[in-house]
C-alpha cells in the first residue's frame, strides 16, 4: 500500500505560480512513475505531467513550457512546479503512483483567477 498526500494548492491570480508536493509513504524509488493528474468541473481526469525513476518526463501539451515536475528521492516527495498559471488550470490536482497497481493522492484544490 502506498498513501499519497498532496499540498499546496490554493488561490491564485492568471499569471502567479504555485508549487505542489506530493509526499508518499514510502519509498519512491519503486514508484514508476509517479504523476500529476488534473481534473476540472465537468470534465475527466486528464494527465499534467509525470516522471519515472530515472528522470524521464512528458508533459501535457497545455502545461510545457509552463510546468515542472521533479522528485526527491531523498524525502519521498515529487512536486509540480505550475508558472504563468491560467483560468484555465483551475482544477482539483491529484498525485498518482504505480507499484503494481495505481495509487491516487485525496486531490489538492487549485484556482486560477482572471
Amino acid at each position: 500500500q502506498v498513501q499519497l498526500v498532496e499540498s499546496g494548492g490554493g488561490l491564485v491570480q492568471a499569471g502567479g505560480s504555485l508549487r505542489l508536493s506530493c509526499a508518499a509513504s514510502r519509498s519512491i524509488v519503486s514508484l514508476n512513475p509517479m504523476a500529476w493528474y488534473r481534473q476540472a468541473p465537468g470534465k475527466q481526469r486528464a494527465l499534467v505531467a509525470r516522471i519515472t525513476t530515472s528522470g524521464s518526463t512528458n508533459y501535457a501539451d497545455s502545461v510545457k513550457g509552463r510546468f515542472g515536475i521533479s522528485r526527491d528521492n531523498a524525502k519521498n516527495t515529487v512536486s509540480l512546479q505550475m508558472n504563468s498559471l491560467k483560468p484555465e488550470d483551475t482544477a482539483v490536482y491529484y498525485c498518482n503512483a504505480v507499484w503494481g497497481s495505481d495509487y491516487w493522492g485525496q486531490g489538492t484544490q487549485v484556482t486560477v483567477s482572471s
